[in-house]
């Protein structure tokens, strides 16, 4: 029961440090500020940032879904995988949090808009953001990619979850999302202000998170080979 408690704990924890990364977060307060540039009322750009938030949340349980149910539906494979995830995890999390604390970087081409989907996109109004959630949702930043395929979605297969341990990243990666519209909403001024601390503190969160499974890490493959 504890360790499952400690999975959902780092599902959500794992999701808010992709949301305040500088990729993700770049692009979600472009993403709000371009919805709330053709919206004239609070309540509706607060509505345009859960629409949003809940198209990337609908990527995150998908892909969970398709990957973790995938791999641990197959008779025979569920058990083969959750015995490889073992030894694995533990190097995985090292190299994830070696990638965070930048000792090697990904190389990741992100998904774009056509002028064609944007087209459609502001046609449809404040409902535009549910699909520019999915669309920016499906754009994967080299961390956002480490944390979500790189340690989430083990995790996931580990605990045979492809349902809420997607879906509670998905949720973590919302808060930073709706803080922003709340501010764009109300207090536009405050932008600014809240970015700049928000990114200061995803320093130093990025590093305490990358040490945490660093360590975490050499625990987990000490703790398998050393018995």
């Amino acid at each position: 029961m504890t360790g499952y408690l400690l999975a959902i704990g780092s599902a959500v924890w794992l999701g808010i440090l992709t949301s305040i990364s500088p990729c993700p977060l770049t692009a979600n307060i472009a993403a709000i500020s371009y919805i709330s540039g053709r919206i004239d009322k609070p309540s509706k750009v607060l509505l345009s940032g859960l629409l949003y938030t809940f198209g990337r949340i609908l990527v995150y349980l998908a892909l969970g879904v398709v990957i973790v149910y995938g791999a641990t539906s197959i008779p025979g494979l569920s058990f083969k995988l959750q015995s490889i995830m073992e030894p694995v995890l533990g190097p995985l999390f090292i190299a994830v949090g070696l990638l965070l604390l930048g000792v090697f970087s990904l190389n990741i081409g992100g998904g774009g808009m056509s002028d064609k989907m944007r087209a459609r996109i502001d046609k449809m109004g404040i409902w535009g953001a549910l699909p520019l959630g999915v669309i920016l949702g499906m754009a994967f930043c080299p961390v956002s990619a480490a944390l979500f395929f790189g340690s989430l979605i083990p995790l996931a297969i580990e605990r045979s979850d492809p349902f809420l341990l997607p879906s509670l990243y998905g949720i973590g990666t919302a808060v930073p999302v709706v803080l922003f519209a709340f501010l764009i909403a109300f207090a536009a001024n405050k932008v600014a202000t809240a970015f700049k601390k928000i990114t200061t503190a995803e320093i130093w969160v990025r590093r305490i998170t990358s040490a945490i499974l660093v360590l975490l890490g050499i625990y987990m493959t000490v703790k398998y080979f050393v018995k």
